[in-house]
Formats: C-alpha cells, sequence, structure tokens
C-alpha cells in the first residue's frame, strides 16, 4: 500500500477504531516494574528491572526480554507448524508443505546427519583441490558464488542509487570469518583475544576435515594471513554507514580494469547476466583482491577457499562441526552458554531459506486481517503525527520542508506478509538429504536474486520473512515493512490498549518512518534516489542536531569492568529513529481516546503508561560479552540507551513523572538533543 497524500492518511486515522472501555483491555505489565527505583532516575530499571531480575537471560540467548522472549515463541510456534507438516510424506511436490515439511523432516534427522560426518563436503573440497592455475581459480570462485560463499567478494543485486526503479550488479566486499574489519587490526585486548580463539577455531575445523594437526595450525595461519588483508583493506562500520562511500558506479569495462586478473566476462556468463551497469561498493577492496590474485600463490587460495566452504557450512554437518562453530562464535564471542535445541535451530534454518513457503502457514494461524487492518490504521496515523512534527518545524525553511513532505507522502507501507509469495517449487527438498538441502535452498536463494539484475525494482519483493519479529525502512525504495512476525504481543495486541500498542509497536512504527529522516535515509529523495534536497543551511543545522545525538551517545559505556564506550556515530540512525519514533509516536497516541483522557489503570495515568510501554518491550537484559560486540558492530544502541536516551531528551517523559531539573532522566536544554 502506498500512502500518496495527506488526505488518505487522515481519512485512514480516522478509523484508528477507538478503544471505548480501556479497562477492558490488558494494559502494562506492572509485576514486571521495580518500583523501589524512581523513574526519574533510571526508568530502565523502573520501567521492567523486576522482570529481568525473575527472568535471567536464558543460556542459549545472548540477550533477554518479553520481546526476545516473543520472537523465541514465535520460533515454537513455526517449530510447530513443521512437526505437522513433516509427518506428512506425501504433500504435493514443489508445494509450500513438501518444502517445508521435508527441509524440517531432513534436518532434524540428527542421526543421518551425524553419520554423515564431512562427506558432504568431499566434493566440494575435491573441487578446490583441483585447482591449479589462476583460471581453475576463477571457475571454482564463480561456482562457489552460485552457491552462496560469496568469497573473497560478493555479487548481487541491489537498486541503482541514482536510478532506483533499475536493479544493477553489485559488487561488495566479503571473505572475512571474524565479525568485521576491526578485528583483525585494533590492538585492544578484546580484539587480541577474538583473533587467537579465532585461530584455535580455524585449526579445529580443519582438523575435524581430515587434516592432520600440524598442517592445520599452518592453514590457520594462512587464512588469517589473507582475511587479514583484506580487512585493512575494508572500510569500518562507522565508514558504512555513509552512502556516498560505497557509491561507484560503473561498467563491465571500468570493473575489468580494476581487477585485470579476473576475468569478469566469464563470471557473468556463468551467472547467466549481463550487466550493462555495475557497482562497485569497495574499489580499494576490489585493488587488494587483484593484488591477492597476483601475489598469493595458489596452494594458500585453495587453504582459504577450504575455509571458507568448511566454515559456511558447519552448522549444516554433523555436530562435532556444530559445537566447533557454536564454541567459538556464540559462546566464546556472544557469551552464550548453549545450543538451542536442534528443532528450533531447524525452524530457524526453514524460515531463513524457504521463509515465504513456511511464512503462508504462519500467517494463515496467527496474524488475522483484522490485526493487519489494526496495524495499517496505526500506521496512518504515525505518518499523520509524522506530517504535522514536519509541517510545524521552525527551524527548517519551505522549500526544504516542502521535499520533506513529499517524501514522507510517497512512503510505501508493508503489513504482514507479501501481496504476491514467492515460488520455490523449483527447489528440489529430499526429507532424506539435509546438506544436499541445504545447498538446494542456497542456491535458489543465489538465482533468485541474481535474477532481479537487469531489470526494473520489483516493489514488491520483501527483505524479511512474514515470521520475523523485526521491522525496517529501506531507503531506495522509500518503504516502512512491518512483518506479521513483530505484530504480536509484547509489540502488539488487538487486545491491548493504546497507551501499550503505541507505547511498543507504535514506537517501533515510528523509528521506522523516522530512518526516512535520520542521517543516512536524509539523503535519499521521495524516489529513492541518492540526491541531497536540503538548502545549504537546513543541512548545516540538520548536521548540528545529529551532532548533539553522537556527543550524547559517546558518553555511554557498556556493562563490563572496561571502559568501552559506545561509538555515537556507529549508532547515530538507529538513536535518531529512537528519539524521533518515541516523539512521533507519543503524538499520534495523544490523538486517541485513551490518549486525550487523564483516566488511570493500575495507578497509572495514559501518558505513564505509554512511556512504561517502552521500557518494558525495549528493556533488554543482555550479557556482557554481547554488548562488547554490539558496540563494535551493530548500529544499535544497547537496549538500556534505547530506554534511557530517548525518554531523558523528551520532555513529555519529565512532565508525566514530574521529574524535576537535575535528575537523571531530566537534561537541560542546552543538554537536550531533537532532531525532528
Amino acid at each position: 500500500m502506498i500512502l500518496r497524500n495527506l488526505a488518505v492518511l487522515l481519512s485512514m486515522a480516522a478509523g484508528i477504531g477507538v478503544y471505548a472501555q480501556q479497562a477492558a483491555l490488558k494494559g502494562i505489565e506492572t509485576g514486571d516494574m521495580d518500583r523501589t527505583v524512581k523513574p526519574c532516575e533510571d526508568f530502565y530499571s523502573f520501567s521492567n528491572g523486576t522482570w529481568r531480575t525473575a527472568n535471567p537471560i536464558p543460556a542459549s540467548m545472548d540477550r533477554w526480554s518479553r520481546r526476545w522472549q516473543a520472537g523465541e515463541q514465535n520460533k515454537d510456534q513455526l517449530r510447530k507448524i513443521l512437526d505437522e507438516l513433516s509427518a506428512n510424506s506425501a504433500q504435493p511436490k514443489g508445494s509450500p508443505a513438501q518444502l517445508t515439511g521435508d527441509f524440517y523432516a531432513a534436518c532434524t534427522n540428527v542421526k543421518a546427519i551425524d553419520a554423515a560426518g564431512a562427506a558432504p563436503l568431499k566434493p566440494y573440497l575435491a573441487a578446490i583441490d583441483a585447482i591449479h592455475d589462476l583460471a581453475g581459480l576463477q571457475k571454482e570462485i564463480r561456482e562457489l558464488h552460485a552457491v552462496g560463499v560469496q568469497v573473497p567478494f560478493s555479487f548481487g543485486g541491489t537498486q541503482n542509487a541514482h536510478s532506483p526503479n533499475d536493479v544493477i550488479g553489485d559488487v561488495g566486499a566479503s571473505g572475512l570469518g571474524l565479525p568485521d574489519r576491526d578485528y583483525y587490526v585494533k590492538p585492544e585486548k578484546r580484539f587480541e583475544d577474538a583473533r587467537a580463539g579465532y585461530l584455535v577455531y580455524v585449526a579445529k575445523i580443519f582438523v575435524l576435515s581430515g587434516a592432520p594437526e600440524s598442517e592445520a595450525k599452518a592453514a590457520a595461519q594462512t587464512v588469517m594471513e589473507i582475511e587479514t588483508a583484506l580487512a585493512k583493506a575494508s572500510l569500518d562500520n562507522v565508514a558504512l554507514r555513509d552512502p556516498h562511500a560505497s557509491d561507484h558506479l560503473g561498467n563491465l569495462d571500468a570493473l575489468q580494469k580494476m581487477t585485470p586478473h579476473f576475468d569478469w566476462s566469464a563470471y557473468l556468463k556463468s551467472a547467466g547476466l549481463q550487466a550493462a551497469v555495475l557497482n562497485v561498493d569497495q574499489p580499494a577492496f576490489m585493488a587488494e583482491v587483484e593484488r591477492q590474485l597476483v601475489s598469493t600463490p595458489i596452494a594458500k587460495w585453495k587453504i582459504y577457499l577450504r575455509w571458507q566452504v568448511i566454515n559456511s557450512a558447519a552448522m549444516s554437518l554433523s555436530q562435532p562441526f556444530v559445537d566447533a562453530h557454536f564454541g567459538f562464535f556464540q559462546k566464546e564471542l556472544a557469551g552464550v552458554g548453549e545450543l538451542k535445541p536442534r528443532e528450533v535451530r531447524c525452524a530457524e534454518q526453514a524460515d531463513e531459506l524457504l521463509g515465504e513457503a513456511l511464512g503462508q502457514e504462519y500467517v494463515k494461524r496467527y496474524f488475522p486481517p483484522e490485526a493487519k487492518q489494526r496495524a495499517q490504521a496505526m500506521v496512518a496515523n504515525i505518518l499523520s503525527a509524522m506530517h504535522d512534527t514536519l509541517d510545524g518545524l521552525d527551524w527548517m525553511t519551505p522549500a526544504t520542508k516542502k521535499k520533506a513532505l513529499e517524501k514522507l507522502s510517497t512512503f510505501q507501507v508493508k503489513i504482514g506478509y507479501p501481496d504476491r509469495w514467492k515460488d520455490y517449487s523449483s527447489v528440489k527438498i529430499d526429507r532424506n538429504d539435509y546438506f544436499a538441502d541445504f545447498v538446494a535452498a542456497s542456491q535458489f536463494q543465489v538465482a533468485d536474486d541474481r535474477s532481479t539484475i537487469g531489470k526494473p525494482v520489483n516493489r514488491g519483493r520483501w527483505g524479511m520473512t512474514p515470521p520475523t519479529s523485526n521491522a525496517y525502512y529501506n531507503p531506495l525504495m522509500n518503504e516502512i515493512v512491518f512483518p506479521a512476525g513483530i505484530l504480536q504481543p509484547p509489540a502488539f495486541s488487538m487486545s491491548y490498549t493504546d497507551a501499550v500498542n503505541y507505547g511498543a509497536i507504535g514506537v517501533v512504527i515510528g523509528h521506522e518512518i523516522s530512518h526516512g529522516f535520520d542521517d543516512e535515509g536524509a539523503q535519499f529523495d521521495s524516489t529513492g534516489k541518492l540526491e541531497n534536497w536540503w538548502t545549504p543551511d537546513d543541512l548545516t543545522k540538520f548536521q548540528s542536531k545529529t551532532a548533539c545525538v553522537v556527543k550524547q551517545f559517546d558518553g555511554f559505556r557498556i556493562d563490563g569492568p572496561e571502559e568501552i564506550h559506545i561509538n555515537g556515530k556507529l549508532v547515530l540512525g538507529e538513536s535518531i529513529g529512537d528519539l524521533a519514533g518515541l516523539k512521533i509516536a507519543y503524538r499520534a497516541f495523544k490523538k486517541t481516546a485513551q490518549g486525550q483522557s487523564e483516566e488511570k489503570i493500575d495507578g497509572y495515568t495514559p501518558d505513564q503508561q505509554f512511556f512504561i510501554a517502552w521500557g518494558q518491550f525495549r528493556g533488554d537484559a543482555t550479557r556482557p560479552e554481547t554488548q562488547k560486540l554490539m558496540v563494535q558492530g551493530d548500529p544499535h544502541p544497547v537496549a538500556k540507551y534505547r530506554v534511557l536516551g530517548p525518554m531523558s531528551n523528551f520532555t513529555p517523559f519529565a512532565a508525566a513523572f514530574q521529574c524535576q531539573p537535575g535528575s537523571a532522566m531530566t537534561r537541560t536544554d542546552a543538554e537536550r538533543c531533537v532532531v525532528w
């Protein structure tokens, strides 16, 4: 659905479905609150502290809250669906039921998977062993890309940032095993420890695949050598937030000149493509790929490719491989104590690889039409509130304001599930061969992505599956997307009061809308084109406002003995989204019957309930190790500051709880950050 003008917004917002009997609906979770803490001193603890104390992070999770609990419940629902589908081995061939049911049956057949050991890798490793020259190396890179092992670079479809109705080929940086480039180059102890642990893990994987231990250790050093060289040529996570940093349009000839020792014509031919326009995300990275092609011996390339194949497949192999992969990436890096049950992991993978096939059954059972209609009305109301906010700005000139309102009016809204489901019927899924199923589904995903290149953009495609408990904004599509999986309690329910719905999913909706106007989204116009639509003075004012956010979040530190601070530049977009999302969701809430009343429920005013709802929805407990991962590579702040940050900057919050100047949750006018 495309909302094209204010009249449409207001007509939809008028049908919000006012709840006349709020007391009969479910409100905030008063039992989750820690009322020994003053809301004006630590709202994160006040709103949700008792729940976190009573519900420690499960051993298989890296963070926990009612929201994350709900995400795991979604997976339990998927597991139940898959249990039913897999019990019937006579489903119509190629149907969603057959594909997902047989995939799950194969994935949960632990006995067969463990009996196979490393055998499923043999043809892939044999192909790598057969490489003797640069031509053979490139042929193998092409074949690995076709099954989803995109190393040392990646290739796929993306919208042309200068002509967003067109999909072009995109060459990206890839090929690293550690989370990002800083893990290879930074001297801090946490990175040194990660590098040491990675070498142990790589060697262990080589041993499991049949290499002698001494050879495996040497191979691990080779992997580290090549990956470190690639990492040094890669942009860091902050630089990657600038869309101009990865905007380098060209053609096949330009790409061939950039990497003369790689045969791009052969690559495109093998992919079935004739890409007239190409984008290279990171030219410096591709220059390093070229250097490696020239200077790295074929024997070392073979070691690197063997590693990439085994590592990418590890979680789909026998238990020793699974344990090794989990032991490093989840246990050592993220602090997770144990694997999730096999059935849950298989449900996750079915969703990842065959998500729209599985999603069809999920939405039938768990997302009724009335829920979609209610969510649509909420989105319309919050879009209307964003319109009022933009229209009322006193610092933006009419010329820029006109462009901003034009962009808002052309937002595309997707709720629940696609209008047209993806067709997976060509995928060959065998309920007796899990690894072959994993490869077949991966091949389909690559081919499906490649099929978009050179064609007009299909605006009906989704970037998340329907059961996903998340949401997103896509600047090139100028769209906000809310899968059915997040439109569930505790984010949203037909049985919740407006205070809870607007304080939870409402702020998420506002957050995603705000991404269209954060430091990155604000560089794209109403058509999705990467083009400046700001007057110079307005842009300077906007950047001054965002600098306030950077400075403020730089001052927040994560839990633990080390003095590790949040990177304000890394989390800037998400923090703008939280600040503005809270504001416009609150503004929309004030248009509802409950928002306009003063009637208390459980002793709390409607405004107080709205803010508590956000604190409870967003109040995750997060493992210290996971916080270290987040502060390094996640553009989202840790959950505590997604509560404390927005609330402490928002004057209606201080008014709702009568916070006095000088309290921890009350910033002075000079300190307060307001972007939108």
